[in-house]
């Protein structure tokens, strides 16, 4: 199964681009075939269509074929202000904008349509992203993934990593290794 994991967070500390790369070796140790993306390895504007009328930018096509290419997804979403953050709301949105003059991606969700995708987040706080997962989860459905019931929030995320960047708790571990599961799972019955 091919699983792409990202971080909707290019900062440097960022407790969810840990995360994500616990999420990733667990994953790739659970035999999946794993890419592990960041996203600030990518030149992407602010959505614009003004902007994309003008010709959709190179690293937004190579980012619709990246999410293409594979049919289940693991997302660690921050929480800012008791949501998602722009940057993996703008990388959905550019994703699943139709390029009109393209034969193959005039499909608006060439990109997203029937991915499994899993979620998780980290947060310092109490809930560990939970709220972030409520706003992204429907918009997941809006762009016609499936999205796997089990979902892990990491609270208190500043503690929540030892010096190799590994999650602490055993608990942890397993919560965030149940979700692997259930996307791999979904991913390989659901796939076309």
């Amino acid at each position: 199964m091919k699983l792409l994991v990202f971080a909707g967070s290019t900062r440097i500390g960022s407790f969810n681009r840990r995360l994500a790369k616990v999420a990733a070796g667990m994953a790739q140790a659970s035999g999946a075939e794993v890419t592990h993306l960041e996203l600030g390895d990518f030149d992407v504007p602010m959505y614009n269509a003004d902007l994309e009328a003008r010709g959709t930018p190179a690293d937004v096509m190579r980012l619709k074929q990246i999410f293409y290419e594979h049919p289940a997804w693991i997302i660690c979403a921050p929480e800012y202000n008791a949501s998602y953050p722009a940057l993996l709301k703008n990388t959905l949105d550019w994703i699943s904008s139709p390029v009109k003059s393209d034969p193959v991606w005039n499909d608006d969700f060439r990109s997203t349509r029937g991915k499994v995708v899993g979620v998780l987040s980290a947060s310092n706080g109490a809930l560990g992203g939970l709220r972030s997962q409520s706003h992204l989860v429907p918009l997941l459905f809006n762009l016609h993934c499936w999205v796997a019931p089990r979902t892990f929030g990491l609270a208190r995320a500043a503690t929540a990593f030892d010096e190799q960047g590994q999650l602490v708790s055993e608990g942890s571990r397993d919560k965030v290794q149940a979700v692997i599961d259930q996307v791999l799972w979904a991913g390989a019955r659901l796939a076309p």
